[in-house]
C-alpha cells in the first residue's frame, strides 16, 4: 500500500508543477511576444519530475500605428539586458523610452544596440527602420531631419539553441552571446501577441485539476486499505 500511496503522491506533485506552468501561460496570454511553456509529466521510472519546454511558434501580429511598437518578421529575436545583467532574447516589441532616455521593452528590460543599451537624446519623434536602425528627429529640427542613434541588436537561433531561464527570458543554450544577424527584419507600428491558446490552456487546467483529484482519491484509498490491513493483522 505504501508503494501505491508514494506513486500517487509523486504523480500529484508533477500535476501541481504542470498546473503552475499552465497558470503562468494563462497569466501571460495578453503579454506581447510571450512564448508559452509546454509541461510534461514524466514517468516515475525516469525520476518522477515534471519538465517543460518553450513553445516557440509565432503569435498573432496586430497593427498599432505606434512608432515604438515593433514586431519581428519571421524568425529572429531582440537582444535585451536581463535583470542579472546578462544578455537575453525576447520577441516583446512594446518599446518605450524611460526617464533616463534608455530604450526599454514593456517589462523594463533595456534594449541592446551595437555597443550596449540604447540611449536616446531628447527628441521630437523617433523612427525604427526594418533593419532595427533607431533614428530621431532632434528637438527644434524639421521633420525631414533625422539622426541615426543606434541599431537594435537582432539575432537568429535554431529552436534547439534556445532555453528559457528562471526569469522567463530566452538565452542561448551554449551560453554564448549571439552575433547580430543582418537578415532579421522588423516592422514598426505593429505588435506580436502571445502565442498562448487561452481555450486550450483553460481545458488543460480542468484536465489537470481532475487528474489531481484522481490522485488524491487514490492516496485516500491507499490509506484506507492500509488501515484495514493493519486492523486485520492486529486480530491475528
Amino acid at each position: 500500500m505504501n508503494i501505491l500511496f508514494d506513486t500517487a503522491m509523486r504523480t500529484s506533485n508533477q500535476i501541481v508543477q504542470a498546473q503552475a506552468v499552465n497558470t503562468n501561460n494563462l497569466a501571460n496570454a495578453s503579454t506581447s511576444g510571450f512564448r508559452a511553456e509546454i509541461a510534461y509529466i514524466a514517468s516515475l521510472e525516469s525520476g518522477g519530475e515534471a519538465y517543460s519546454s518553450p513553445d516557440l511558434s509565432a503569435g498573432t501580429v496586430r497593427t498599432t500605428g505606434r512608432s515604438l511598437d515593433v514586431s519581428i518578421n519571421g524568425e529572429g529575436w531582440i537582444a535585451i539586458v536581463a535583470p542579472d545583467g546578462t544578455e537575453a532574447y525576447s520577441r516583446r516589441g512594446d518599446l518605450h523610452v524611460d526617464a533616463l532616455g534608455q530604450l526599454s521593452d514593456g517589462a523594463g528590460h533595456n534594449i541592446l544596440g551595437n555597443s550596449g543599451p540604447i540611449a536616446l537624446p531628447p527628441f521630437s519623434a523617433v523612427e525604427i527602420g526594418s533593419d532595427g536602425t533607431v533614428s530621431i528627429q532632434p528637438i527644434g529640427q524639421s521633420p525631414n531631419t533625422l539622426a541615426v542613434v543606434d541599431r537594435i541588436k537582432l539575432v537568429r537561433f535554431e529552436d534547439s539553441e534556445l532555453t528559457r531561464g528562471e526569469d522567463g527570458l530566452m538565452r542561448s543554450t551554449p551560453g554564448e552571446v549571439a552575433r547580430p544577424d543582418a537578415s532579421v527584419r522588423i516592422s514598426s507600428g505593429s505588435l506580436e501577441g502571445s502565442n498562448v491558446n487561452t481555450v486550450a490552456a483553460m481545458v488543460k487546467m480542468i484536465e489537470l485539476a481532475r487528474q489531481f483529484e484522481g490522485q488524491i482519491k487514490l492516496m485516500q484509498t491507499a490509506q484506507e486499505n492500509g488501515a484495514a490491513l493493519s486492523k486485520i493483522m492486529s486480530l491475528n
